[in-house]
């Protein structure tokens, strides 16, 4: 069971806690260079009141024995440092033909690389047309068939208007020579029980 504490989740103290790990981080992130740059500056105030009052340090004493401690087997070791920088012409005419032939071969494959990219760019190229020319032949089957369609409507759409001008005219015949709608039907109706009697 927790216990609210006000003391301790108060927003001052909260506050204070974030206040205090941000000057510790910035402090962390500061500090080093800064300290770094004030010994500088130490020490270049040192050497130039020392400069000024003239104080030379006595000069060190070696005790170095002219033998090194480690020395390298005459076989294995090279002594001579000029033997390695000597200037050999064969070697660089090798250097010389082998950059050259590298360099050529370097243009070489970069021109193989960039025709086959061209041929497949040419092959993709040529693929988009052929479907972008089938979906055209089929908008156009498309479009034809709407026209079409359209045709049919508007044939059934004056067919249907002329048979309904002829189904007027027919009834008003009718309606002249005394045919009455109430009639008809009630015929109509007696005709079919007696059929399907």
């Amino acid at each position: 069971m927790a216990v609210n504490r006000p003391g301790l989740c108060s927003p001052g103290v909260v506050k204070l806690t974030l206040g205090l790990i941000a000057l510790c981080i910035a402090g962390y992130i500061v500090g080093p260079p800064l300290y770094w740059h004030l010994m500088e500056g130490l020490a270049a105030v040192g050497r130039s009141s020392s400069s000024s009052s003239s104080t030379i340090c006595p000069p060190c004493a070696c005790d170095c024995s002219s033998q090194p401690l480690i020395t390298i087997p005459e076989g294995l070791g090279n002594t001579s440092f000029a033997e390695c920088v000597k200037h050999d012409p064969e070697v660089s005419e090798d250097t010389e033909k082998s950059n050259a032939e590298l360099l050529s071969e370097e243009l070489r494959f970069r021109e193989a690389e960039t025709a086959e990219n061209q041929q497949r760019a040419d092959r993709a190229l040529l693929e988009s047309k052929k479907i972008t020319s089938s979906y055209q032949k089929e908008a156009d089957k498309c479009n034809s068939g709407m026209e079409t369609c359209e045709e049919a409507r508007e044939k059934a759409e004056e067919a249907f208007v002329a048979q309904k001008k002829l189904t007027t005219m027919w009834e008003l015949r009718a309606r002249e020579r005394g045919w009455k709608d109430g009639v008809a039907r009630n015929r109509g109706l007696s005709l079919g029980s007696v059929q399907s009697s």
